[in-house]
């Protein structure tokens, strides 16, 4: 932000923030309009989409993720900005292909998952079968797919709250069940709602007690090509799929503070996960986490008195391939007591419709308002307690702090979830800005507030 901006913007708060000791509408009204015309945002996801680019964990990019992420806090007025270093392991893609060899004879589009293991050097070269749903394959007789490559083809939903991925991710961990019945390798239709050929990846989850086999992804086409070409009698493909771990790498978490001006020691903890998986550049899996977390508290540090709480902004170092969540939890569980509130934005950059909060929160007088600020930007309150507030306070949130989400349009995140199509490029500025909005007036009603989430949700 340039100083002349600075002025005009710290002018705009400077009545509204002097009579203000609780939470305060008028305020958090002019934070969400403020927010609609700020470039805070796009210019934080630009800078690290192009100066960075994808940032799987324990690659170089990711250390210099961490970096960017400590300089870019700074420059922006946040205190106590710091890296918290944790010991994590590293899966590293290598060589990739697959192609059809009979009786039509094409290549395909593929993609490793996340942690699979590695095909001979050379590949594998087999007969498919192809399944249209998981209850096929687990229904199977136990030797029924013995030295094939199995292609899983079950489709996934669209919805708005993003649900069809909670159903159709399962798909993605197949790979020990096709090993329990004899597969030499997996391949899954991609989790996508897209028809676009660019796979995405994603992590694989092996099952103690099954061998583990290779596991992919293929274009949504690719997969439908498969079934079609099945349908017409035996299909043989060439797989490679190569890969390695490094076991002694680290993830990096950054963190930094927007400190209240009466409770400092009173913390909402919130942020994105910086790590990302490499065919894009991690623009919306969760550059736009990271960016709409970071200008909304930044909105709120340019005030002329901020609010009575910490707001706290985390760059979480591994995501993808977990394990940021459960280092945060270790590294503070000794002042879990502090953390009032605990959110993150992992949905994308596309507008948001409803917050949630803890238990019992909107019927507390210091939030009455906060519906009414959220509304022109059609941002419902939805009564219902908040239940899950992202992957990276999973593990806080297990340990007692409260959570509060703001819901995302999820209709077009799952067409570039996790492929090389998550870049800059589709990214709506304006929706972006939004969801800034939305945040700024949600956190600065919080955080100026002086409500016991965990006593209100108990109580209620």
């Amino acid at each position: 932000m340039s100083v002349s901006r600075g002025v005009v913007f710290a002018g705009v708060f400077v009545v509204a923030g002097a009579s203000a000791a609780f939470a305060d509408p008028q305020t958090a009204a002019q934070l969400r309009d403020r927010a609609l015309t700020d470039p805070t945002a796009y210019s934080v996801l630009e800078s690290l989409t192009t100066q960075i680019g994808p940032r799987p964990v324990g690659t170089p990019a990711a250390h210099r993720a961490a970096d960017w992420g400590v300089a870019k806090l700074k420059a922006l007025g946040f205190k106590n900005v710091h890296v918290e270093a944790f010991a994590k392991p590293s899966w590293h893609r290598d060589a990739e292909s697959a192609e059809v060899i009979a009786p039509f004879p094409q290549p395909l589009a593929v993609i490793g998952l996340g942690e699979s293991v590695s095909t001979p050097p050379d590949g594998v070269e087999a007969q498919i079968v192809v399944l249209d749903n998981l209850n096929q394959m687990k229904s199977a007789a136990p030797d029924a797919f013995k030295g094939k490559i199995v292609v899983m083809n079950q489709p996934m939903t669209r919805s708005e709250s993003g649900m069809g991925y909670g159903v159709a991710v399962a798909a993605r961990s197949g790979e020990s069940e096709a090993a329990k019945h004899g597969a030499i390798a997996y391949l899954t239709r991609s989790i996508s709602t897209g028809t676009g050929r660019a796979p995405h990846t994603g992590a694989t989850n092996y099952k103690d007690g099954a061998p583990k086999i290779p596991a992919g992804a293929l274009g949504v086409p690719d997969a439908d090509l498969l079934a079609h070409m099945a349908a017409r009698g035996p299909v043989r493909i060439h797989l490679k799929l190569l890969s390695h771990v490094d076991p002694d790498t680290q993830g990096y978490t950054v963190s930094g503070d927007i400190v209240g001006s009466a409770k400092p020691d009173e913390i909402i903890v919130i942020g994105g996960h910086l790590d990302s998986w490499d065919p894009g550049t991690g623009a919306i899996d969760d550059g736009a986490g990271i960016a709409i977390t970071t200008a909304a508290a930044h909105l709120i540090g340019a005030l002329p008195h901020h609010p009575r709480r910490t707001i706290r902004v985390v760059m979480w170092g591994s995501e993808e391939t977990e394990g940021s969540g459960a280092a945060y939890l270790a590294a503070h569980k000794d002042e879990l007591s502090k953390f009032v509130l605990a959110s993150e934005s992992d949905f994308g950059s596309d507008r948001i419709y409803a917050l949630t909060l803890p238990k019992g929160a909107f019927a507390d007088p210091e939030l009455a308002a906060l519906p009414g600020v959220l509304a022109p930007i059609k941002v419902m309150a939805d009564p219902r307690p908040a239940t899950n507030a992202g992957s990276d306070v999973e593990e806080i949130q297990g340990a007692g702090v409260p959570v509060f989400s703001l819901a995302q349009d999820g209709m077009r995140y799952f067409d570039y979830h996790h492929s090389a199509d998550d870049t800059l490029a589709i990214v709506d500025p304006e929706q972006l800005k939004q969801n800034v909005a939305a945040w700024a007036a949600t956190l600065y009603m919080l955080a100026n507030s002086d409500i016991d989430f965990r006593a209100s949700a108990a109580a209620k």
